[in-house]
């Protein structure tokens, strides 16, 4: 099926967002792997494993009809301000709707926890996600980043 055929039906077919399940978890691995949100450094399963622990993340799947995994997001909450991480969505489906859909999921699980801004961080050479997030109403926010590695490693850029 073309990608233009599998965006039509994925726009059709009924989708359903919800949390992840355990039987999503390799799925949810290979769409993040597939959309190169894996770095060396982050490993996703260990990733998935402390969102599930916490009680202040969640990872939403969206899922096909038949159980497919097709975009997932997920959403945390720092007590001040939500946060979204692994924001993806299967190629053939994007541009398609289904990322807008499940940010508005992680938006609407911010909401329900009292959660007025939400945030997210995108690599500045990510052109592509920027503009995605720039139609939802994304804005770049002077800050600066810092950051330091727990272990003694040296941050590079």
């Amino acid at each position: 099926m073309s990608a233009m055929a599998a965006a039509g039906k994925a726009k059709d077919a009924p989708i359903a967002i919800g949390p992840i399940t355990d039987a999503d978890i390799e799925a949810v691995v290979q769409l993040w792997l597939d959309c190169d949100l894996t770095r060396p450094w982050n490993d996703p399963r260990a990733d998935i494993a402390q969102a599930r622990r916490s009680g202040s993340a969640e990872i939403l799947v969206a899922r096909a009809a038949d159980g497919r995994v097709l975009a997932t997001a997920m959403v945390g909450d720092d007590g001040h301000r939500g946060w979204l991480y692994y924001v993806a969505v299967a190629p053939a489906l994007q541009r398609s709707g289904l990322g807008r859909r499940i940010v508005a999921a992680a938006e609407d699980w911010m909401r329900s926890r009292g959660i007025a801004k939400s945030q997210l961080i995108v690599r500045a050479t990510n052109t592509k996600v920027r503009g995605f997030y720039e139609r939802l109403g994304y804005a770049e926010q002077p800050r600066v980043l810092m950051a330091r590695w727990l272990d003694g490693r040296p941050m590079t850029p």
